[in-house]
């Protein structure tokens, strides 16, 4: 069981934190360039997503008239049927006009009559607004049409420009963010979550910088000599009090990335 133990041991390598600093601008230098791809790339995603769902809320609204033009058409198709049935009823009630018995049944008809006389009148009316209404849907769907297809005709030129780069681009890609992860396994994780988590937090997404003129190359705030003397030194890992980015020497920053 020792020996197992022992073994395990010396399969660790025990990075100096120079190793580390010097992994972690590696992988800052990799991450940029990928960060740099995606800016090639731009708002292009974003604008596909964009068309994309505003073409499916175009036929959502196409189906949408469509369905009101049916419904529209079910309405006039309700009204003609009680236009025939109150004109069924006029004709009836004055058939039965010229057999009343009295001046009260004649005043009976007389009212049936001209109730089913509004009724049509008012079926009509109806008729007309639903026809109005379709003609006025029917015009929308025209022009929604229209709008629909100059988005299709934009979304198939942003997809076709967004494959062309993703084309030019995706073996670089893929290559840098293999070499990323090989670089990954050799930082422990505790820094390099804190790396991802100030990366993150960083407009220009760098989280480790070096010394310019005297200052942190992240937010330019001064650094007090003993500070740099210590950054230089490479012993331990020194964050700067302002923005919280890594800092490191510049003659580290300059040593050539395998």
């Amino acid at each position: 069981m020792a020996k197992k133990k022992e073994q395990v041991v010396t399969l660790e390598k025990d990075y100096t934190v120079e190793e580390r600093l010097s992994s972690l601008y590696q992988l800052q230098t990799i991450m940029s360039e990928i960060d740099r791809i995606k800016i090639l790339r731009g708002e292009l995603p974003l604008e596909v997503q964009d068309l994309e769902d505003e073409i499916v809320g175009l036929q959502t609204r196409l189906q949408n008239y469509q369905t009101d033009i049916e419904g529209n058409k079910v309405a006039i198709l309700t009204q003609k049927n009680k236009i025939i049935e109150s004109t069924g009823l006029v004709e009836r009630y004055r058939s039965q006009l010229d057999n009343v018995r009295n001046n009260r049944e004649f005043d009976n008809l007389s009212k049936e009559i001209e109730f089913q006389g509004l009724e049509i009148e008012f079926a009509e009316k109806k008729i007309r607004e639903a026809t109005i209404a379709i003609e006025s849907k029917k015009l929308e769907i025209k022009q929604v049409k229209e709008i629909l297809d100059g988005r299709k005709g934009d979304l198939k030129h942003k997809k076709q420009e967004l494959n062309e780069i993703i084309s030019e681009t995706r073996q670089e890609e893929e290559k840098l963010r293999e070499n990323a992860k090989k670089l990954e396994e050799t930082i422990e994780p505790r820094l390099l979550s804190a790396f991802k988590r100030i990366r993150k937090g960083a407009h220009n997404g760098l989280a480790i910088v070096d010394i310019q003129r005297d200052a942190c190359g992240g937010c330019f705030n001064k650094i007090p000599p003993q500070k740099q003397m210590d950054i230089k030194l490479r012993k331990k890992i020194i964050v700067c009090e302002y923005c919280g980015r890594i800092m490191i020497d510049p003659e580290l920053a300059n040593t050539e990335i395998i």
